[in-house]
Formats: structure tokens, C-alpha cells, sequence
């Protein structure tokens, strides 16, 4: 396998259907950052694993296949030419698991720091990724064609990544820092 192509020399990429842009253009940061969302998961799923929460790790391997889906769909350039990959009820299918893993945690009222044990800052970066490329992929929206389940499993995941990293903080015994500035945001 052959790791250079010297194709992006000039500054531009190929696109699933056979277009080149730039490696700045808006269909590329929006694929990018969904990329750079699954590593900060793999970070995560790593010291996941060194904590000793290996359900949340194999959930979020789980997570990072359905990624790659969405980070396919975004690449697509012209979706007249693509069978989308993402599933239309991927955003639905991590519903259980935020139910699930919201329970483990106190009820949250305001907004809370992002921190506490490894594991769970781990899972707040992810989230604030996720949430960057959920941002990329609404001004890709903006023009043109985005395949709409892509986008809704980006809001749901962040939802998900958060709702982890509360959870395992709860599982290593660590409060969550509420931002003493907040009101109410949250309610029951």
C-alpha cells in the first residue's frame, strides 16, 4: 500500500465522486473535523480502557464506525453518485445508551466544567470535537446538499459524549464542577 499520492500537492483533495477542491474547502473541513472528532474518541476509548470501563469503550468503538459512516457521507461531493452510509436512525440508536448512562450520574441542573478524572476530560474534548464538526457540517448545509442522519447523529453523539463523561466521573468517584455563574439550564 502506497501512503503518498503526491494528489494533494497543490493543495487540493479528492472527493468520493471523482472532484477535487481545496483542502480548505467547507466539504472538507466538515469531513475533517468528524475525523479529527474519532481520534479524540480513540483517546478517550484508550484511557477508557486504563480505568477500567471497558463497556464505555466498546460502546464508543461502536460510535467510531458510525463515524466513518457520517465522515463518508460528508465527503461526498456529489451525492446523486453515493449510496449514503449513514443509517437514517443512527442518531436514534444512541438515545438507549444516553438514557442509560444518564442515570448513572447526579441529575444536572447547570453547566459544569469540563474535567474530573482522565478518562472523563477525554470524553469532554471528544464532545467539544463532535460539537466542531456538527458546526462544520451545518455550514456545509448551508451549501449544499448534506445528508441530514449525518447531522443528527453529530447533535446526538455530543449529547452522548457528555452524558459519559459524567458517568464516569460518577463511576470514579468525582463531583462535576458546576460553572458557580449559571442558572437553571437543565430541568428534570
Amino acid at each position: 500500500m502506497r501512503i503518498y499520492t503526491r494528489g494533494g500537492d497543490q493543495g487540493k483533495t479528492g472527493l468520493i465522486g471523482g472532484v477535487r477542491r481545496f483542502k480548505d474547502d467547507v466539504r472538507v473541513e466538515a469531513y475533517g473535523a468528524v475525523d479529527e472528532a474519532g481520534a479524540f474518541i480513540g483517546l478517550a476509548i484508550a484511557h477508557l480502557e486504563q480505568a477500567g470501563h471497558a463497556d464505555v469503550a466498546a460502546l464508543l468503538t461502536e460510535v467510531q464506525q458510525t463515524l466513518w459512516d457520517v465522515g463518508a457521507d460528508l465527503a461526498a461531493a456529489r451525492p446523486d453518485r453515493h449510496a449514503f452510509r449513514t443509517p437514517e436512525d443512527a442518531a436514534a440508536r444512541l438515545e438507549p445508551w444516553i438514557d442509560q448512562y444518564k442515570d448513572e450520574a447526579e441529575a444536572v441542573r447547570r453547566f459544569v466544567l469540563r474535567g474530573g478524572s482522565v478518562a472523563s476530560a477525554y470524553l469532554h474534548v471528544a464532545c467539544t470535537v463532535v460539537r466542531r464538526a456538527e458546526r462544520r457540517a451545518v455550514r456545509l448545509m448551508q451549501a449544499e446538499a448534506v445528508h441530514l442522519p449525518a447531522l443528527r447523529f453529530l447533535n446526538r453523539l455530543s449529547d452522548l459524549l457528555f452524558v459519559l463523561a459524567r458517568a464516569v466521573n460518577a463511576r470514579d468517584g468525582r463531583q462535576d464542577v458546576e460553572y458557580r455563574n449559571s442558572r437553571e439550564v437543565f430541568r428534570p
